[in-house]
């Protein structure tokens, strides 16, 4: 093999070198964001000031922000943040399920994703209007009152929306096969779980159901995208 030959080969060889580890370290920080998202939504609900587990009103509303002015206003920072780290986890997955075959069913749900996750992270912001009335020794009750009439459709159109695409993803983990992304078969059932938690308002189960639904359906995911940057490809989906 001539000198010029031998060199041209080994940049080819470094050329496809460069492009793993690329992709390794690409798909790896994709599985980084999916194994995070719901870690810091646990976190954010578990910092949350107790409010009960029912419909929570004004009054409960007002005493739980009384109650902790410092927890009151990090939780709900923490809250948009994690909002915004699931809609990045989502267009991880999306990104996968993708390689893995599926051209339909999350490409069709991460709209819905989208939409539900953003108006999701309006909620946190509405919510420091009682943090904003407890510093200025303001009615904490009229202003949760005031701000109740906006609060309650933004939250129900975001849970309709979120649960359309969420229920989307738990269809294209499906027909790829769970087996073949390397997670478990209930990561489908938890990703159902987890839509129906977003429509339903109650505090148990926004908070807890929610948090332990996300951690459930994405935990598994991060870690087969960890193990695995690029998908297996199906011909199903």
């Amino acid at each position: 093999m001539s000198g010029e030959a031998l060199i041209s080969s080994i940049a080819t060889a470094d050329r496809g070198v460069g492009r793993d580890v690329s992709t390794t370290v690409g798909g790896r920080s994709r599985a980084a964001i999916v194994a995070v998202a719901p870690l810091v939504l646990l976190a954010a609900f578990v910092a949350h000031p107790y409010i009960g587990l029912g419909q929570p009103d004004e009054t409960a509303v007002a005493e739980a922000a009384a109650s902790s002015p410092f927890r009151w206003g990090i939780s709900h920072l923490a809250v948009g943040i994690a909002s915004a780290l699931l809609l990045l986890a989502f267009l991880a997955i999306r990104g996968y399920l993708r390689q893995a075959g599926d051209e339909r069913w999350s490409a069709r749900a991460l709209p819905f994703v989208i939409v539900g996750g953003t108006l999701y992270a309006i909620l946190p912001g509405m919510e420091f209007a009682a943090l904003a009335a407890v510093e200025t020794g303001a009615d904490v009750r009229a202003a949760q009152a005031a701000v109740e009439p906006w609060f309650v459709p933004v939250i129900a159109t975001s849970g309709v929306a979120s649960a359309i695409g969420i229920a989307g993803f738990a269809r294209g983990v499906s027909s790829v096969g769970p087996g073949r992304l390397g997670v478990p078969k209930f990561v489908v059932v938890a990703l159902g779980a987890m839509a129906v938690t977003r429509i339903i308002p109650l505090t148990v189960v926004q908070f807890y159901g929610q948090s332990v639904a996300t951690l459930i359906a994405l935990g598994p995911l991060a870690y087969a995208m960890w193990r695995h940057p690029t998908a297996i490809r199906s011909e199903r989906g």
